[in-house]
């Protein structure tokens, strides 16, 4: 099988495929339509985020087997359209899960111990302790929306600080040692603490909105690190403004590229974000830790072998 690799990504990849005799080419600079151009002559593509195979590109992979993405998303990719032309998808969320998780936690307790703040301060000469007192996760509970790879390796960790964890997931019955399932009323009416782990589709596009946090019963910390258009940025400014939101913790912003290389626009609502003490922003990381590049990698591998080696 011929493979087109679009991305840079761990090495593993190309020697463990070429081991198995598979054929493969790189290419990482390439135009989308330069690439269009050329795709039919591959089996196969691996990708991250750096070209669209939308519905034009995937007619023109007349020959294409499988499209193997390094990472969950796969937002990027015209799914209906591949499966309607037999093309297999491949992902990876096993590889990152714990990566994230570790990132939900670490951000939440900066934030509800305003760590950077009273760091900065400290070296700047301010010793501040009343301004600085914290908030403890004991006790809180946490309401996860999905309840995947993600979701389920986030609430482990959770249930380690003696957090009562519940989630919200559009599949039933996934109750486990760590968390409770219940339906998004109930989370909404319990949840100190509020958590993304979902993909991005039309029906999670701007899944929290004003009409969303009006409906949250108690004062909440938000965390994303699933996808930033998951959230209308306006109406979250609004509520940490208002104090509904307490503080929050974002690894994807609305304003993204594509490609999660960079943000494409500039805002009031994201300078806001961007200037607040109650606001945790980094640049799209939380699956991206030296382990999790690994482990993304060989995942990959396993299922492209166990399905075409």
């Amino acid at each position: 099988m011929k493979i087109l690799l679009l991305d840079k990504n761990h090495p593993l990849i190309t020697e463990q495929l070429l081991a198995k005799n598979f054929i493969l080419e790189e290419d990482f600079t390439s135009s989308y339509d330069e690439v269009c151009h050329k795709i039919e002559h591959y089996d196969g593509i691996i990708i991250r985020s750096r070209i669209p195979l939308d519905k034009n590109f995937l007619e023109k992979g007349k020959n294409l087997k499988f499209i193997a993405r390094v990472g969950a998303g796969m937002e990027n990719i015209d799914i209906p359209v591949a499966e309607a032309l037999g093309i297999q998808l491949i992902n990876s969320p096993e590889g990152n899960r714990d990566s994230v998780a570790e990132h939900v936690v670490g951000m939440l307790l900066v934030i509800m111990n305003r760590l950077f703040i009273a760091s900065q301060e400290v070296k700047n000469g301010v010793w501040k302790r009343e301004e600085n007192r914290g908030d403890e996760l004991l006790g809180k509970t946490v309401g996860l929306i999905g309840y995947g790879n993600m979701g389920k390796a986030t609430a482990k960790r959770f249930s380690g600080f003696g957090c009562k964890v519940i989630f919200h997931d559009i599949l039933p019955g996934l109750s486990d040692e760590f968390a409770t399932q219940v339906t998004l009323e109930e989370l909404k009416q319990s949840a100190d603490i509020l958590s993304l782990h979902i993909p991005l589709t039309s029906q999670t596009h701007y899944l929290i909105d004003e009409a969303f946090i009006a409906e949250m019963k108690n004062e909440f910390y938000f965390v994303n690190t699933a996808r930033g258009k998951n959230v209308k940025t306006k109406s979250l400014v609004e509520a940490l403004k208002s104090g509904k939101i307490k503080g929050t913790c974002l690894d994807v912003l609305e304003y993204e590229k594509s490609s999660f290389e960079n943000i494409e626009t500039e805002n009031e609502d994201l300078k806001f974000l961007l200037e607040s003490e109650k606001v945790i922003v980094t640049p799209h990381i939380a699956g991206w830790t030296h382990q999790s590049k690994e482990k993304l990698a060989q995942f990959i591998v396993d299922k492209i072998i166990a399905a075409f080696g």
